[in-house]
């Protein structure tokens, strides 16, 4: 185990006295090698408490999409198994016909990649999709209702691409997204510590999220009070209530119509989550999914964050610019494949963090950031949604945070 850094620790701890979370785990390293590690606060306090180690496996949550979506698009894509310029019909047949959101175009991997579709940041799916096999079709009649609009194409962050991307790897390959990523990242990698839907046993090495779905439930509500005030007043409304925190770009949405009366009646959980994904989405698709459903470790997100950097054991060193490099040119947020650049005004790196880093969060109370010239990497994992989630402004402490690691 590498030692602490005291700075780090310390700003950490004074941040877990004032609430911002229970506890945290961090890793800071440069070229493959960690330099400093440490685990501080609590893993669970409700309903009983439960020290952070340094072995403690987070819901990591929209790393997901960069750790493992974007990683197996670029590993997928040099085998000629997709590619990633291609239309998302190509691998999902509830597209066939669709031509693009908001312009003539084509929805392209690429496009899902970088956040380009024009799809809306978050929908609840459980409450439209009768069934999980039924959410591709779902989000094709959402990109139906968005491409209606006539406003013109934004990048939106949205967790409809990497579900899509999540299912269109999955038929181009006849495998389940975690089998893929099991045999194409973990076991390369030798992690031990990393997977979706961990088994019971581990349940108390994991660090608990909220108390029920209450942030999640407020938003889906949000979304069927304003969808029947569509219905009832013939207007249209182009804001949403927004699931992630951790967003910076336009939260604009398409008109909402009504929710699937086909659709199960959703049982909304009560209880400390723990153990299982916190992501609704995600647990509703069995806790397997394109943009949330991951578990891990910091030292096990350093290792497969570090495979987008010179050096990868995954990926061709042709293909690694197309993680670092500005791909949204002329958007507000300058996006890579999976990643977003600190370039990017107002985003969590901070203010003091060269433009060229790049980096992703999580709606638990998670993030990695890293510099590739350097190769320097900062992995901060909380759960900061546990056990209800507060209006503490996480990203300032990511800022701080990132400041303090990199000059570590």
């Amino acid at each position: 185990m590498a030692q602490s850094s005291k700075r780090l620790s310390e700003y950490l701890e004074s941040e877990i006295a004032r609430g911002a979370f229970p506890g945290a785990q961090y890793v800071v390293g440069e070229r493959g090698q960690i330099i400093a590690e440490d685990a501080l606060g609590y893993a669970v306090v409700e309903p009983e408490r439960i020290a952070a180690t340094v072995d403690t496996i987070y819901d990591i949550a929209s790393l997901t999409k960069p750790l493992v979506t974007s990683l197996l698009a670029i590993i997928l894509s040099e085998r000629g198994v997709i590619d990633l310029n291609a239309p998302i019909s190509d691998y999902l047949s509830e597209f066939k016909g669709e031509a693009g959101i908001n312009d003539n175009r084509p929805i392209t991997l690429k496009r899902l990649l970088t956040h380009t579709s024009g799809l809306p940041n978050w929908r609840p799916l459980y409450l439209e999709a009768e069934s999980p096999a039924r959410v591709p079709a779902v989000i094709a009649r959402i990109a139906t209702e968005s491409r209606e609009q006539s406003s013109p194409l934004q990048l939106v962050y949205s967790d409809l691409n990497y579900i899509l991307l999540g299912v269109a790897f999955e038929r181009a390959t006849g495998e389940r997204l975690d089998h893929l990523a099991r045999r194409e990242i973990f076991e390369p990698l030798d992690l031990k510590n990393t997977m979706f839907n961990p088994p019971p046993e581990l349940k108390r090495r994991i660090a608990a999220t909220e108390r029920g779905q209450e942030f999640e439930q407020a938003n889906a509500l949000a979304l069927i009070a304003e969808s029947e005030n569509l219905k009832i007043g013939g207007g249209t409304s182009h804001a949403s209530p927004s699931y992630s925190s951790d967003m910076v770009q336009s939260q604009s949405s398409p008109s909402l119509h009504a929710f699937s009366t086909s659709a199960p009646r959703h049982a909304w959980r009560e209880d400390i989550i723990w153990g299982e994904v916190h992501d609704g989405n995600a647990y509703f698709m069995g806790g397997v999914s394109g943009h949330a459903g991951l578990f891990s470790t910091a030292r096990e997100v350093f290792r497969i964050a570090d495979q987008v950097l010179q050096g990868s054991q995954l990926v061709k060193a042709v293909s690694l610019d197309l993680f670092t490099e500005n791909l949204t040119p002329g958007f507000d947020t300058a996006r890579s494949i999976g990643w977003i650049l600190a370039s990017t005004k107002g985003c969590s790196a901070g203010p003091s963090l060269p433009p060229t880093v790049i980096g992703h969060n999580g709606f638990t109370g998670t993030s990695v950031w890293m510099d590739p010239g350097r190769r320097r990497m900062c992995v901060l994992l909380t759960n900061r949604v546990h056990p209800k989630v507060s209006a503490v402004d996480i990203k300032c402490v990511r800022q701080r945070f990132n400041t303090l690691a990199m000059e570590e």
